[in-house]
């Protein structure tokens, strides 16, 4: 579920609960508006959770190439001064 799609669930669910003040029978609108208000919740919040689990990759401060080119010169370096 995306941003939008937690958004336009909270904006059904608070027109139902705050907006209609009509009864379906059996069925409490006001209710169904805030489930749906907190289902547009929960979607934003595990979309936020989601994107940012993804976008946290953990990362060497080096590339490993460059790190073993570094690494070769640096021995060289020291066999030389000795």
């Amino acid at each position: 579920m995306s941003i939008g799609v937690g958004i336009f669930l909270m904006a059904v669910g608070a027109i139902l609960a705050f907006a209609v003040r009509d009864s379906a029978g059996a069925v409490n609108l006001q209710v169904v508006g805030y489930i749906l208000m907190l289902a547009g919740l929960a979607g934003i919040l595990l979309s936020f959770y989601i994107t940012n689990r993804r976008r946290r990759v953990e990362t060497n401060a080096i590339d490993p190439a460059v790190e073993e080119e570094y690494r070769v010169v640096e021995e060289h370096h020291r066999d030389v001064n000795e």
